[in-house]
């Protein structure tokens, strides 16, 4: 059974920095990609950045500002999020296991989520 955990939401004001973590667990084989994803109401789910094999790659609105990371000894995906605005404010989940033909910044191309973290920034 496999299992995506966030953590590290909160509120803050706009400029702040939150770090979120995504715990991975029930993995036989670690996932070769990994991904934050946001979604805020009303919205749809929109991707914001992918991890694999080192390589990041990141939505324009975040670039810049937000960093993916990976601890692969401790199974745990990060996101450092810097310089925050209210346009920020979303539930952020994780999520792991491509699959071919998708894009990884698309919804349809993760097997596995997270429950969510919400991240709230006040102007």
């Amino acid at each position: 059974q496999v299992q995506l955990v966030e953590s590290g939401g909160g509120s803050v004001q706009a400029g702040g920095s939150l770090r979120l973590s995504c715990a991975a667990s029930g993995y036989t084989v670690s996932p070769t990609y990994m991904a934050w994803f946001r979604q805020a109401p009303g919205k749809e789910r929109e991707g914001v950045a992918v991890i694999s094999r080192g390589s990041t790659y990141y939505a324009a609105s975040v670039k810049g500002r937000f960093t993916i990371s990976q601890d692969n000894a401790k199974n745990t995906l990060y996101l450092q999020m810097n310089s925050l605005n209210p346009e920020d404010t979303a539930m952020y989940y994780c999520a792991a296991d491509a699959r071919v033909g998708f894009p990884l910044f698309d919804v349809p191309a993760y097997k596995t989520w997270g429950q969510g973290t919400q991240v709230s920034v006040s102007s």
